[in-house]
């Protein structure tokens, strides 16, 4: 609606999400390239790589899910798409699945990636708590889960944190990076793990050229 992101629509990258996904795959990270835990990481490590791979367990607005990995204050993760890649098209073209709920918050700033070399972030005002952490995942609700029957490419359906790669100037991305930035908010005190990933998606995506 409105003037919306119309991306690359027209020089025939974006198969999705009008498309059928194709048989095998999924819009879901396949692979995790680095995980740089933070101080008070540790929840859900013993569930890798798969409990980031693959789709989110969203618990919807009344409680947070447990299917995360924590990634500590100032952690990082590096994720590889290897089946079907990010690109730009009509509005958002990835989500972030996190697990806030009721006033638990903890910002991430995203980052994308054509190579896993070079890379552009968001800006994410992770500061900025009155306006719910401008550019920053880890605050809109996830409904997406294995249940749920949900299609994972619709934005308003799924939830999560939504990004378009125009606004980053690009066209495509094959990696994506999440980092917890350290301001989190927690309306009933307690000690953080930093951000929680659930899952990432690609909202528009392209057939991924099997790598030799």
């Amino acid at each position: 609606t409105g003037d919306a992101d119309t991306g690359t629509g027209d020089t025939g990258l974006v198969d999705g999400p009008t498309e059928a996904i194709p048989e095998g795959t999924d819009p879901f990270a396949d692979a995790i390239v680095s995980f740089t835990p933070g101080p008070d990481a540790g929840f859900g490590s013993e569930a890798l790589p798969d409990i980031v791979l693959g789709g989110p367990e969203g618990s919807g607005a009344s409680a947070g899910s447990v299917d995360v990995l924590s990634l500590g204050e100032n952690g990082e993760i590096i994720l590889e798409m290897t089946d079907l890649g990010i690109v730009d098209g009509p509005g958002p073209d990835l989500l972030v699945f996190e697990n806030p709920f009721l006033g638990w918050f903890e910002a991430g700033a995203v980052a994308v990636s054509e190579d896993g070399i070079l890379w552009v972030e968001w800006p994410c005002e992770a500061s900025n708590v009155e306006d719910d952490y401008p550019g920053c995942a880890g605050t809109a609700t996830v409904y997406l889960n294995s249940l749920s029957g949900i299609d994972p490419t619709d934005p308003d359906a799924a939830g999560g944190d939504a990004f378009d790669l125009a606004d980053l100037g690009m066209e495509r991305a094959r990696y994506v990076r999440i980092r917890d930035t350290g301001e989190n908010t927690h309306a009933y005190g307690g000690t953080s793990g930093g951000f929680d990933l659930d899952a990432i998606a690609a909202v528009n995506w392209e057939v991924l050229e099997a790598e030799e």
